[in-house]
C-alpha cells in the first residue's frame, strides 16, 4: 500500500460476489463497513453499541 493512500482495509469476509470489509480512514481513525452483493455495494460508518462510530488509534507508519 501506498504511503499516501487514505484508507486501510483490516477485515474481509466473505467472497469477490458477497464480501463485507471493514476500511479504516488513517486520518480521523474512524472504521467504516462496505458490504458488497453482486454489482451492488455500500459504505456506512461503523457503530458501536452506544451508537457512536467506532474509531481506531492513529499509527504512524
Amino acid at each position: 500500500m501506498a504511503k499516501n493512500e487514505r484508507f486501510e482495509k483490516v477485515y474481509t469476509q466473505g467472497t469477490i460476489s458477497r464480501a463485507m470489509e471493514i476500511w479504516v480512514d488513517r486520518e480521523t481513525g474512524v472504521n467504516y463497513l462496505f458490504h458488497a452483493w453482486g454489482s451492488a455495494g455500500g459504505m456506512t460508518p461503523l457503530l458501536g453499541r452506544d451508537g457512536r462510530p467506532v474509531v481506531s488509534p492513529i499509527v504512524d507508519r
